[in-house]
């Protein structure tokens, strides 16, 4: 009977750990914390040095020619705040954003334009970025990028891992999908 329960234990643990693996930050990879305006980073392999996406304000008020600052935290480094280069920001990295209202953007990625993303002003007065996660409007918080070699113009993307909140429920959400 002791030897059941001790079986069925280790089960469980590993149970456990196997679905934190799957749910969780790749591994050494840093949460960049700390800045009220960012919307949402993304990070991909093969270093941890994240790329953050943060309301661009001008005296209080939202940048309504730039809304969103999008730069570097250097983990790899020291950890630095560095700003990306021309190329990263014009054909990588970079924003487009289409204003729809006062307090509406409809954002895609300069290298992936079928991907929709939208700034909205929320109920709480915040502005957020929306977008479908698992056919559902959610609010986003981090985008992995799995690479495993290519070019640096076309890199070899195994999947991308999107993560956010559900507005409604506040629960988590996450969503893979494989190139």
């Amino acid at each position: 009977m002791n030897c059941k329960r001790i079986f069925l234990f280790i089960i469980v643990f590993i149970c456990n750990v196997l679905l934190k693996c799957v749910f969780a930050q790749p591994f050494g990879f840093p949460t960049p914390s700390g800045n009220t305006n960012q919307l949402f980073y993304l990070q991909r392999t093969p270093n941890t040095n994240t790329i953050v996406y943060e309301l661009n304000f001008v005296n209080g008020k939202l940048n309504e020619e730039d809304p969103i600052h999008v730069f570097w935290l250097r983990y790899q480094d020291k950890g630095q705040k560095e700003e990306l280069s021309y190329i990263q920001r014009k054909f990588a990295y970079g924003i487009k954003y289409r204003k729809v209202n006062a307090n509406q953007y409809e954002l895609t990625f300069v290298s992936y334009k079928k991907y929709k993303m939208y700034l909205l002003l929320a109920a709480d007065g915040k502005f957020r970025v929306y977008t479908n996660i698992n056919k559902k409007m959610s609010v986003l918080n981090k985008i992995y990028l799995e690479i495993h070699g290519g070019a640096f113009w076309t890199p070899d993307i195994k999947y991308v891992e999107i993560s956010g909140k559900d507005p409604a429920s506040n629960e988590a959400v996450k969503e893979r999908i494989k190139i």
